[in-house]
Formats: C-alpha cells, structure tokens, sequence
C-alpha cells in the first residue's frame, strides 16, 4: 500500500487528492522524482507533465507553474492549471501555434514565445497518451 499522497489543488477546486507511490513533477529546471519518506522540499513548477504512479498504473496531468511541497509524505501542487492530458483542448493549443498575431515589444514578444511553448507541451502529451 502506497505511503505517498499527492494533493492537487488550483485556484478553482481540487483535483486531486489520492494515494501514490512515485510523483514525478516538472519543477522550473527539470523534472523531480518524489518517493516515499523524502525529505521536506519546497519548489517552484515550470509547465509540463505532472506524473502520478500508483503500482502499475499512471496518472498524467498538465500543470501550469505554480509550487510543489512535501511534507510528512505528502506531496502538495499548487498550480493555476492542471489538465488531465486525456482532456487537452488540442484544436486550442493548434490555435495558438498557428496565430498569426505578430508581438512587437519585448514583453508582448516573451509572453508570445511562452505561450507557444506551452501549446507545444500540450500537443506532446496529448499525442503521448491517447
């Protein structure tokens, strides 16, 4: 029986709260295995998969930032997004790559090239798991 729980929670509901045996989470610089009794952690999530195993199945979800902590076996994510891959709005994030709006200032330029890489996560998970 798994001693691990993750808690997914946005600013709309919970989505998840359920035993696990391995989190794998897309933190700001790469990705964080989390298993049973890890030491406390505090951490800052960039966007991708966030994979929850319990014995020989998975869960997958999409995660927008946010932050991760663990504590007393309990994996918490907060994030202003989490889309189980199953429910990727694939003709959107399509939408997004194929926009021909053209951003001229810096910031308008990041937010664009953000939000385009995000798409392409979601494509690539989408594809993966279904």
């Amino acid at each position: 029986m798994p001693n691990l729980k993750c808690v997914v929670v946005t600013p709309e509901k919970a989505v998840l709260d359920e035993p696990a045996d391995l989190v794998v989470v897309p933190m700001y610089d790469g990705e964080l295995g989390i298993a049973d009794q890890r030491q406390p952690l505090i951490g800052r999530l960039g966007f991708g998969e966030l994979r929850i195993h319990k014995g020989k199945t998975a869960r997958h979800l999409y995660v927008d930032g946010g932050f991760v902590q663990v504590r007393d076996n309990v994996v918490t994510v907060l994030t202003s997004k989490a889309i189980d891959v199953k429910d990727i709005n694939v003709a959107a994030a399509q939408a997004v790559l194929k926009s021909e709006t053209v951003e001229t200032t810096p910031e308008g330029m990041e937010a664009q090239a953000k939000n385009q890489q995000r798409a392409r996560v979601q494509l690539r998970l989408a594809r993966q798991n279904h």
